[in-house]
């Protein structure tokens, strides 16, 4: 039986090879790996011997040969391949390692040339990877330093499975699928001009090579006749909600995934202590409190009839006093950096409730910006949308006051949370906020008029009153209409983009009305 190994990674190879050796396996490698194995005392062949052609054009031509590719490709159940390599004296290979150049972790770096991404692009691996995954049946491809362990077992147990062989055949060509739509991605990107060495990169490339990896089936869609499935990123953000681990509770569901997604967007953008309560995609309560239990029961007070059978995320670890004020509800899914022993132990008894715990970025509660997406993607019939995400973070020193009447200092503050959760609201989408927490939401609506109405409705039936209140507005009042609603319902001081063509109509009907107003100079629509 014979092995040819090349990997660019040589993480565990040595230990690897000496495992294939101690099984009687003749080992072929190629440059680096060949002279890093004859290093450690294992007797290794190099292709040259192999082929009886030397590497040449600096190692770019080294492995392309039919002593390499018809012993991979030669299927051991046809009498004339195995003629064939008997007649031109080539031995079959039975196991290909490979790793491939790290063309992705080349692009990645600041500075990269487009000599360095070319030299990057590997020729002959890749290669060798598709004949041998083709092959599958003679031949086993390991593509992944991960897979050293389980073909180990396999092969001291007499053999690879066809189950096996098979399965890592998938792996080769999904990982051939993957390093491809990177040098796509990274060429189709480029603005070429022959004399700059590092060439100007455009955030939307030519051709988009969308690269995700399943997680799992799902029982159904958004509605029980649709089938599902969740899937990430090849390479996923720390701190993103597809990195939680599921510590207790039924199966996700699609519908669980997609107001998790929302509320744990939401929540990662407070630095202070926060809850979130979403409830169809929209943020029923948000606020943030000196602790965990106080969060969450100002959020829950903003509208306790929508917080039945939500989703609650938290930034901060869950506590015995928190998870028991929590278990007092019907709630679907929960989530949080970390839970206590005591939290995890009350909510046991309810075994139905998911319970994920996602960890925090590497910069810990300060750096959640580490796990947001840096592009946006929409399904359209038979097309995509793209754009950069909605990132935007709105500082005091950005507003912009238009009336007479300015904020306090308190205000100020309430106006920049409002403004925090009106982001992640539907549009159009209307939010009432008062010392750090919501006081009423109106979410998707297709009059502005109608959120805001919807949401002093809601304050009203949670019995909280709008006097005093900060308001966001996801966008423009077009007319005075709109901010003559909210302050009816109590608002004292409102924030808005601005940017109508009747801005001094609403400033004046502010002013007339003795409340205060700020333009934060962008809009926040969430479709």
């Amino acid at each position: 039986m014979n092995a040819l190994l090349s990997v660019s990674d040589k993480t565990g190879i040595v230990d690897f090879a000496r495992a294939l050796h101690a099984l009687g396996i003749k080992l072929i490698s190629t440059g680096g790996t060949a002279k890093l194995l004859a290093a450690e005392g294992l007797p290794v062949a190099e292709v040259a011997e192999v082929t009886a052609f030397p590497e040449m054009l600096d190692g770019r031509v080294k492995t392309l040969h039919p002593k390499v590719h018809g012993g991979l490709l030669a299927r051991r159940d046809v009498p004339e391949h195995m003629a064939a390599l008997a007649a031109h004296g080539i031995d079959t290979i039975d196991l290909l390692v490979v790793n491939l150049y790290p063309f992705e972790a080349t692009v990645a770096k600041a500075g990269c040339t487009l000599d360095d991404a070319i030299e990057n692009i590997d020729i002959g691996g890749p290669a060798m990877v598709r004949s041998a995954a083709k092959n599958w049946k003679d031949v086993g491809v390991l593509t992944d330093a991960a897979q050293y362990p389980g073909v180990l077992a396999e092969l001291k147990a007499g053999g690879l499975t066809l189950k096996t062989r098979f399965a890592l055949s998938v792996a080769a060509f999904n990982r051939i699928s993957q390093y491809d739509g990177a040098i796509s991605d990274y060429l189709s990107s480029l603005d070429f001009e022959a004399d700059t060495a590092v060439p100007v990169r455009q955030l939307f490339p030519a051709q988009a090579n969308g690269r995700f990896v399943k997680l799992q089936d799902l029982r159904y869609g958004e509605n029980p006749h649709q089938r599902a499935a969740f899937y990430r990123d090849l390479y996923p953000a720390p701190g993103a909600l597809v990195t939680a681990k599921q510590l207790q509770g039924k199966e996700l569901s699609y519908n669980n995934i997609a107001d998790a997604d929302a509320a744990w967007e939401c929540v990662k953008s407070f630095r202070e202590v926060a809850c979130v309560i979403v409830k169809h995609a929209n943020p029923c309560g948000v606020a943030v409190g000196k602790d965990v239990l106080e969060s969450y029961s100002k959020a829950f007070q903003t509208d306790p009839t929508s917080a039945f059978g939500g989703i609650i995320a938290f930034n901060r670890t869950v506590d015995g006093a928190a998870a028991q004020q929590v278990s007092k509800q019907f709630v679907e899914l929960l989530m949080a950096p970390g839970y206590t022993p005591e939290a995890l132990e009350i909510f046991k008894s309810k075994v139905n409730v998911r319970v994920l715990q996602i960890e925090l970025p590497p910069g810990g509660a300060t750096d959640w910006d580490n796990g947001r997406n840096v592009i946006d993607i929409k399904r359209i019939g038979s097309g995509l949308l793209m754009q950069t995400a909605d990132n935007h973070q709105l500082a005091l020193s950005d507003l912009k006051v238009v009336t007479k009447v300015q904020p306090t200092p308190a205000q100020l503050q309430d106006l920049l949370f409002a403004w925090k959760v009106a982001k992640y609201v539907k549009s159009n989408a209307i939010v009432f906020c008062a010392g750090g927490m919501t006081m009423g939401v109106g979410a998707g609506q297709m009059s502005r008029l109608d959120s805001a109405r919807i949401a002093s409705i809601k304050a009203q039936h949670a019995g909280l009153s709008l006097a005093g209140t900060v308001v966001a507005s996801d966008a423009f009042f077009p007319f005075r209409d709109g901010l003559d609603v909210v302050v009816d319902a109590g608002a004292s001081c409102i924030i808005q983009p601005g940017g109508s063509m009747r801005d001094p109509e609403v400033i004046a009907a502010a002013d007339e009305r003795g409340v205060a107003m700020v333009f934060s100079g962008v809009r926040h629509f969430r479709h």
